[in-house]
Parts: C-alpha cells; sequence; structure tokens
C-alpha cells in the first residue's frame, strides 16, 4: 500500500487502494502490510490451508482480491476456528471459479 491520496487528490493517508477500488488486486507486500504477517507467516499461512493462494498475473508476479483479503480479516476478527479459517479459504477459491 505505498500509495494512498485523500479525497481532495494530494498524497495522504485517507484511502488505501483497496478503498478505493473494491476489486483491487493485492500484491504480497500489500497483503502483509493489511494484515501483520511477515511474508514467511503468509506463506506458512497458505501451505496449512489458513490463507487462499494468489491469483497468477504473470509468470512472476501474483496478487489477492482485496474481498478475499477482507473476508479473511474479517473471519479473524471474530475469532474464526481453524477449520471455519479452512472451510473460508475454500470457499473463496471455489468462489473464483464464478467471477465475470
Amino acid at each position: 500500500m505505498t500509495a494512498t491520496t485523500t479525497d481532495t487528490g494530494k498524497p495522504g493517508t485517507a484511502f488505501t487502494p483497496a478503498q478505493l477500488v473494491p476489486n483491487a488486486l493485492l500484491r504480497t507486500k500489500d497483503v502483509c502490510a493489511v494484515t501483520g504477517m511477515a511474508r514467511p507467516t503468509l506463506y506458512e499461512a497458505m501451505a496449512k490451508g489458513l490463507w487462499p493462494r494468489p491469483i497468477k498475473l504473470g509468470e512472476k508476479s501474483s496478487a489477492w482480491p482485496a474481498s478475499e483479503v477482507n473476508a479473511m480479516l474479517a473471519a479473524r476478527v471474530r475469532g474464526a476456528s481453524v477449520d471455519e479459517m479452512k472451510a473460508l479459504v475454500v470457499a473463496l477459491t471455489d468462489a473464483r471459479q464464478h467471477c465475470a
């Protein structure tokens, strides 16, 4: 989340990219900044099925939909169990097939 702007269009901290574009794709550094997880922790969570894998944008780039990141954070805040987090990861990943 390197670039933020205010409603006046001047640099500031009022809006994040996910707020400006609800369907934004967030790169690894942005996801880490939003979640507070370090990169290795994020990839460990993916390996355990506790975080969705990113969408491939190209050969060497990938990102997560902001909506998925927000859903995962909301589940953490409400205290979802490990099984609930895994089920959410499956549901979010399956929902990608139905995006228009």
